[in-house]
């Protein structure tokens, strides 16, 4: 610090800061993590036994063709991929080291072939067939709650309300979808009743976070602790007292989409589903486009960024969360719905077995964005449908292994090792005038 006299006052003048470079600082925790995938690709390769075949199917009995059954020698396609696995992961380190961006089909690609690899190697001379179809149905329909519990915290928090009661929305949704549902003897009731016990959630959670002020991750806590008892409560009181009346089982039908539906692979997957499937894919769809480029969109960001602000230019800022909040536990109510009505099943204590903080994981490693989000609980969904089909199979690695992935990735996008996310800045801080 350098001081200057200006007539006979003493002015300390601090030093100018120094000028940005600009450069990019290298981060090499993806281009590790790749080379790492790929050398167990390596691996992969060279534990696979010689003159073993890997079998798959990749159509059902309703596709417009019949892909016949592919049989691949095991050994050379694993060295095939590995080698692929390699040259993704050099580009991905020569893109780091010049400090460039790779973009998102590089990850996306590298993951598609290190499954490949590993579903070669598992199920190598296991005189199984891997069904790829079936495999990625499930893996869809794991992730259809994850999708619409990701959603929901993402237009809470989006809007400055951390949403730690996605688990009490889900979980509310499938009791009330199972109950209406029975009641009525129609799935399509219950449809209509979940996202309506999903919002009574979301109500009480801004009616204390907003109006009172209390700490919204506490509030979330107390309010999954108090669904998980009140619908384990009613269950145990009454739902098992006369399960014909109040908790029959009732499934929505699938509607296949005529033409799409025949489409080998995908077809099955994406477009033979029930209507709360298809309602997953335009509640995407529009918050990716209203998120980003409307007026509902902007003052939702608004309010999330900087409430100060956004009440300067006229904006109800405490009025637009609650109307947020509740909007957001109706679409989970809507995901919980899946449970009970979307795979006709009746309800059960605790059904959403931590369904909700799998979602919060989802939408933080999704960077509050539709499309991330929706990626993110994909892969949770594809890891546990992985665990599944290959523990009917029978492979070298335990299923349970498997199944812990989507907790384990839980972790980790938890503690940041999915770079740098900033969530927005005024969540969770209630806004005063």
């Amino acid at each position: 610090m350098s001081e200057q006299t200006v007539g006979s006052t003493a002015v300390h003048a601090e030093p100018a800061e120094r000028p940005s470079t600009g450069v990019r600082p290298i981060s090499w925790k993806y281009p590790i993590t790749y080379a790492v995938l790929a050398v167990l690709g390596v691996f992969f390769a060279l534990t696979t036994p010689a003159g073993a075949r890997t079998n798959f199917r990749l159509s059902s009995g309703r596709d417009f063709f019949e892909i016949p059954l592919v049989e691949l020698p095991s050994r050379p396609a694993a060295w095939i991929l590995a080698v692929a696995l390699l040259a993704l992961a050099g580009l991905a380190i020569f893109q780091a080291s010049r400090r460039r961006k790779t973009g998102l089909w590089l990850p996306l690609l590298f993951g598609v072939l290190f499954v490949f690899a590993f579903l070669v190697w598992a199920g190598a001379d296991r005189g199984a067939v891997i069904p790829l179809v079936t495999m990625l149905t499930g893996a869809l329909a794991l992730s259809v709650p994850l999708i619409f519990g990701a959603m929901c915290g993402l237009v809470g928090e989006r809007s400055g309300v951390i949403n730690i009661a996605i688990e009490a929305q889900l979980l509310a949704g499938a009791f009330l979808a199972a109950v209406a549902a029975s009641v009525f003897t129609s799935a399509y009731m219950g449809l209509v009743f979940a996202p309506i016990a999903g919002a009574l959630v979301g109500a009480l959670l801004v009616f204390f976070s907003v109006k009172y002020q209390v700490n919204q991750i506490i509030v979330g806590v107390v309010l999954n602790v108090l669904i998980i008892g009140l619908t384990g409560y009613l269950f145990s009181t009454v739902l098992t007292q006369n399960p014909e009346l109040w908790n029959a089982r009732q499934q929505l039908p699938r509607l296949p989409i005529p033409g799409l539906s025949q489409i080998p692979v995908i077809g099955p997957v994406l477009f033979n589903q029930t209507i709360l499937v298809y309602l997953m894919y335009l509640i995407v769809g529009v918050l990716n486009v209203f998120l980003f480029r409307s007026r509902w969109g902007l003052r939702t960001r608004a309010v999330g960024e900087h409430p100060k602000a956004a009440d300067t230019v006229g904006i109800k800022v405490n009025r637009m969360r609650v109307y947020n909040v509740i909007l957001a536990g109706g679409i989970a109510g809507l995901g919980g719905a899946f449970f009970t009505i979307g795979q006709g099943l009746a309800f059960g204590k605790e059904m959403s077995a931590g369904a909700g903080f799998i979602a919060l994981a989802a939408m933080i490693l999704g960077r509050w964005h539709p499309i991330g989000a929706l990626l993110a609980a994909l892969l949770f969904g594809f890891s546990t449908s992985l665990g599944n089909t290959l523990a009917t199979i029978g492979t070298p690695v335990p299923s349970e292994a498997l199944l812990m992935l989507p907790y384990v990735i839980t972790i980790f996008a938890v503690a940041g090792f999915v770079g740098r996310v900033r969530p927005p800045a005024a969540n969770g801080t209630p806004y005063v005038k």
